[in-house]
């Protein structure tokens, strides 16, 4: 089969690697797309991570977590999948005993693994992808619903992380949600946020992006910065601040911008994750204070959110085709991730 192997830093190499053999209790899946994450384009800046490789005898690793195809082999001990299913297959692998997972919060499991980030877990940018024991058991995986594709279904993995901030964010119809960023994911948390009911305001200061994130009509679109941006989201909410601020992007700054612009009693959400270079911020903790405001986080999601997002996606409620504005096969991933790094589209898709 032929594999991605980010080899170096912002370098990729598709080369022939073993075909994968289905284990006697996993399955062996013909991936179909494969989406370009924010994390994977951290990935590749930085260069592959030290440790065991993908495949042995094979230098790098082989990313890409959102992942949608059809099994084409299964072991003789899988009993709950067969040739032909499609899958969507999200990266989350749980450990199912530690304090959290016990408690059902899979996503904060003191072991979590993930297919196509951690070390020796070989991701979806490849023809092929084996799904051991560990993942059909441990991990995220969920039949696509006939009639969607698995182009879109790829994108029910950052869906789900979406969907699961809503849910603890509260997101309902008489709120104000404003969206920091206009990425592929700031525009699914404008989709969301608007098919809970809320007014929705996206802030994003690059126009190429502000235009596309138009596409999911948010009811007001901002490019002001700093106090400009605080001011605007005042002048739109009777000068109160935003019910919700959601934080979908990496810059720390808007963080501290959040807070200014939230009402008291508000929420912030931070969504996007810094870098791990530069992971502090500065927050007025006084207004926290004295304006009784929720500062929360919000990382990944329960395996339910997964099977949502995907009934989300096959009920047309996410206008997946202006979302992915880019596909690429998996000999031109070198350019879709140049291209992805550009911003000039949304969400890259790779299809094997």
């Amino acid at each position: 089969m032929k594999a991605a192997f980010l080899v170096g830093k912002r370098v990729y190499r598709v080369r022939e690697a073993p075909d994968p053999v289905a284990p006697e209790d996993g399955i062996v899946l013909a991936v179909e797309a494969c989406g370009v994450c924010g994390s994977d384009l951290r990935r590749w800046h930085e260069g592959p991570p030290d440790g065991p490789g993908s495949i042995v005898g094979l230098p790098g690793i082989i990313a890409g977590h959102e992942v949608g195809g059809t099994v084409v082999a299964a072991g003789r001990a899988v009993r709950d999948y067969a040739v032909g299913d499609r899958l969507a297959v999200a990266p989350d692998i749980h450990c199912g005993s530690c304090f959290y997972c016990r408690r059902g919060l899979y996503n904060l499991c003191d072991s979590l693994h993930f297919l196509g980030i951690s070390p020796g877990y070989p991701g979806g940018f490849a023809e092929r992808l084996i799904l051991t024991h560990e993942v059909l058991t441990l991990g995220i995986v969920h039949r696509i619903p006939e009639g969607l594709s698995s182009l879109h279904a790829a994108l029910a993995e950052p869906l789900s992380s979406v969907l699961a901030c809503h849910d603890k964010a509260g997101t309902d119809l008489d709120h104000t949600v404003v969206v920091m960023g206009a990425g592929p994911i700031g525009c699914l948390h404008v989709a969301i946020a608007k098919s809970r009911g809320a007014r929705v305001i996206i802030s994003e200061p690059s126009e190429t992006r502000l235009a596309m994130a138009r596409r999911f009509r948010p009811d007001a679109a901002l490019s002001e910065t700093g106090e400009a941006f605080v001011a605007q989201v005042r002048a739109l909410t009777e000068g109160r601040g935003a019910d919700i601020v959601i934080c979908a992007n990496p810059v720390a700054a808007t963080q501290a911008q959040a807070v200014e612009a939230v009402r008291k009693g508000g929420r912030v959400v931070l969504f996007g994750g810094l870098p791990k270079a530069t992971p502090m911020t500065t927050l007025d903790a006084n207004r926290i204070h004295y304006g009784d405001i929720e500062v929360v986080g919000a990382f990944s999601y329960h395996p339910t959110m997964h099977a949502l997002a995907l009934d989300v996606l096959s009920r047309r409620l996410i206008p997946a085709d202006d979302l992915i504005t880019h596909t690429y096969p998996l000999d031109e991933i070198a350019t879709a991730f140049e291209v992805a790094s550009t911003g000039e589209g949304l969400k890259v898709v790779i299809t094997p």
